[in-house]
């Protein structure tokens, strides 16, 4: 016997959640598959290599998009999870249009987490802004989860994927984007 839950995601997108041990057989074999294969969940994951960016922040959206884009139009709905390897630089969504917003947003965290021969930081083994760096890798994450809905991510009209980076010396950077869904 089939136990069938109606999970809604949004108006746009629902997912049939099949719940039991054996599925219940339709009335032609063929229905029976095409239906399971449209409700299973399915993966993808792919390591998208940023280029050095010079300290500050930067729209990465189409960079992300283009990379995932023939892996990421094959769902109709789901999360794209995006995981930063680094730790002294970050992802955040901010503001796609404005580039004045990514500029005082820099002014913003250079003022919050000082610098220099004046900052109280133990760890300078690295130079005197991989501290700081850290510590604004910390506040804005390595991690985003943004929904998929019919092959696109589903960000708002002004929202955009952001790089942040918090070092002096621009070094490339590798974003892990796994996608699931269905």
């Amino acid at each position: 016997m089939l136990n069938t839950k109606i999970m809604q995601a949004s108006s746009i997108c629902a997912a049939k959640i099949s719940i039991g041990v054996r599925a219940k057989q339709r009335t032609e074999k063929t229905d029976s598959i095409a239906m399971a294969d449209s409700s299973l969940p399915k993966w993808a994951q792919k390591t998208v290599s940023l280029p050095p960016l010079r300290r500050g922040c930067h729209l990465v959206t189409s960079k992300i998009v283009k990379e995932i884009e023939q892996d990421l139009s094959g769902f109709k709905c789901g999360l794209a999870h995006l995981f930063l390897q680094h730790t002294s630089a970050s992802l955040t969504i901010n503001e796609n249009y404005d580039t004045d917003v990514r500029d005082d947003t820099e002014t913003f965290l250079n003022r919050i987490v000082p610098e220099g021969s004046s900052a109280p930081w133990k760890h300078t083994l690295e130079g005197p802004d991989d501290m700081p760096a850290h510590i604004k890798s910390s506040m804005f994450g390595c991690a985003l989860t943004i929904p998929i809905t019919n092959g696109k991510l589903n960000m708002g009209t002004w929202q955009g994927i952001w790089l942040c980076e918090h070092r002096d010396h621009p070094t490339a950077r590798r974003v892990v984007v796994t996608l699931n869904g269905i």
